[in-house]
């Protein structure tokens, strides 16, 4: 299972926001490079990236930081939020992210997300499924979709879909525990996609949990910034699974 920390973006800055409110933003750091570059020494290999201000106005808006995580880093970025074009999406990968997500896309413009499968291929592509109850969220979880969670899931993995980022947008933030129970469920009614669990982690016992599971990776955020877990123990945790198996 792959360890990824995450790095929201905000004015130039790393924050994190509670249950995706932007009036809730508490600031962890002014150089998201430093931040990267300490994750990476502690054995940390991939990173979450999210444009806050792209997911804000609709319009990729960190490319440049972006460009300067991938090259003054390896690890293996996968990169969100605002991304709405294909242009979008070549201007992210160009930069040196190794994927990108598309949420808010994948539900008002099925056909355009498809375009990006069929144009940058299946590995590049991230859905994004971020849910609150169960449903799916949009526009930097300012609204709410009529789309639940596990048919936009379905469809889509029919669609050729094979890696998900899914976030509980009721947990996000809070530090209450992940919902490992709907990730049990994807996994039992979808055990082929790639599934990154998001949202809540608060500690190693989860991780564990979701690697039972069998999720394909977990992303950790409020958890590793106020410290109830730390990135070295993260690193080490990453680096019990076998490397052939986590790519």
């Amino acid at each position: 299972m792959k360890i990824i920390p995450a790095i929201d973006l905000m004015d130039g800055k790393c924050v994190r926001l509670t249950q995706g409110d932007f009036g809730k933003k508490k600031e962890y750091g002014a150089d998201p490079l430093e931040t990267a570059r300490f994750f990476e020494d502690q054995g940390l290999r991939f990173l979450h990236v999210v444009d806050l201000d792209g997911a804000r106005t609709g319009r990729i808006v960190h490319y440049r930081t972006l460009e300067k995580l991938a090259a003054r880093t390896t690890l293996q970025i996968d990169f969100g939020g605002g991304l709405k074009t294909a242009e979008d999406v070549r201007i992210a990968l160009d930069c040196g992210a190794s994927q990108v997500t598309g949420g808010t896309i994948a539900v008002r413009d099925r056909t355009a997300f498809l375009g990006w499968l069929e144009r940058f291929g299946v590995e590049k592509i991230i859905l994004g499924a971020d849910f609150q109850g169960e449903r799916i969220a949009t526009d930097g979880w300012q609204a709410a979709s009529e789309q639940t969670l596990l048919p936009f899931l379905t469809e889509y993995a029919g669609h050729g879909v094979r890696h998900v980022i899914s976030t509980d947008i009721g947990k996000d933030g809070l530090l209450a525990g992940c919902a490992l129970a709907v990730y049990r469920e994807i996994r039992r009614s979808l055990p082929d996609l790639h599934l990154t669990a998001s949202g809540g982690i608060r500690g190693m016992e989860e991780l564990e949990e979701l690697a039972a599971v069998g999720c394909h990776g977990a992303i950790v955020g409020k958890a590793l910034y106020e410290g109830l877990l730390t990135a070295r123990e993260l690193g080490q945790f990453q680096e019990s699974f076998p490397r052939e198996q986590v790519t």
